[in-house]
């Protein structure tokens, strides 16, 4: 019996959450080597392991700061991209949004591993003294999840008007960055809409200018030979597919390091470019958690996949035939994992 296609996407930073607390010990394989060496590393270096973090009762101050949440977040992800049963899915591409684009990385076999998690750990902690500046996400879709134009140009204008940032096109929202007196001044432009504008805690200006200095950092630090050619092709956040034959590590390296910390992340075009240009027979978000669902959704929506145009069509197919599969809920777990 030939093997479903499935697109493998990463999640970045907050997709930890009080809900997930757990997740890692609850579906983790005890001799997994990947998890164990982060636990390792981790506490060689003094710094709470991802299933020390995972067995805390939840505390954003623990959870969601960077220098915690982005290696519990990548392990977590590692462990369930390694549940993913190979003899039924084949993994033709793999995506990330955000921080996710660093765990693509070790799971596309560009980065190893032990360095793929350095990369993480180190960028994670860089603004441990001090956040520079943070994010506000705010909805641009109608009740159908289809974009609405208007509200869009009206978001776009404020960010102009206030000197901050588009950081993030996902799906149906726009995560925007900025310094704080500017994401405090866009606050009392943007109409309410529900809990939106709201700023998401323990994040800085990720994917704008004023991450320069940060890249600068990285780019003093991490060596160019950690990279190489991918042996899954890779969607980048501007919808550029790294294949394993073309990738030059170099260019990878220059990207991940430079436009991919300064400038806006396009999840949109990347899971776009993904569906048009490998057409999966399912997509599969790693956990933890599922905080992608509902912008992997609205991206399927606008795009008229598989005639999905609506958010009634697309809640409908999930719960009958889902082509997005959220490993972070149990019962659709349990359709591609081990």
């Amino acid at each position: 019996m030939p093997r479903e296609k499935i697109i493998v996407i990463c999640p970045g930073r907050g997709s930890y959450s009080r809900e997930t607390s757990g997740y890692l010990k609850k579906y983790l394989n005890p001799s997994l080597p990947e998890i164990n060496f982060i636990e390792k590393r981790r506490k060689i270096k003094n710094q709470l392991s991802p299933l020390e973090l995972d067995s805390l009762p939840f505390r954003a101050k623990v959870h969601m700061v960077g220098e915690n949440a982005s290696a519990l977040i990548y392990a977590c992800s590692v462990m369930d991209f390694t549940s993913i049963d190979r003899e039924k899915y084949e993994i033709i591409a793999i995506a990330g949004n955000s921080m996710g684009w660093y765990t693509a990385l070790a799971l596309s076999g560009a980065v190893l591993n032990e360095n793929a998690f350095e990369l993480i750990d180190i960028m994670g902690s860089m603004m441990k003294d001090k956040i520079i500046g943070g994010q506000l996400i705010y909805p641009i879709i109608d009740k159908t999840w289809q974009i609405d134009n208007e509200k869009t140009l009206l978001v776009i204008d404020a960010i102009n008007k206030v000197e901050a940032y588009v950081s993030i096109y996902l799906g149906g929202y726009i995560v925007i960055g900025g310094d704080n007196q500017s994401l405090k001044n866009l606050k009392k432009i943007l109409p309410p809409i529900d809990d939106y504008p709201f700023q998401i805690p323990y994040h800085g200006a990720f994917h704008t200018p004023l991450m320069n200095t940060i890249s600068k950092n990285a780019l003093g630090i991490f060596p160019s030979s950690f990279f190489s050619k991918p042996t899954i092709p890779l969607i980048d956040g501007r919808g550029i597919i790294w294949e394993s034959y073309s990738t030059n590590p170099q260019d990878l390296y220059d990207y991940t390091l430079g436009a991919q910390v300064t400038k806006p992340y396009d999840f949109t075009k990347s899971i776009t470019v993904a569906m048009k240009e490998f057409c999966p027979d399912k997509i599969v978000l790693l956990g933890p958690g599922n905080s992608l669902g509902g912008a992997v959704g609205q991206i399927v929506v606008q795009n008229d996949w598989k005639n999905i145009n609506s958010k009634k069509i697309f809640l409908s197919n999930q719960n009958q035939d889902p082509f997005l599969i959220s490993m972070g809920i149990a019962e659709q777990r349990e359709i591609v994992s081990i």
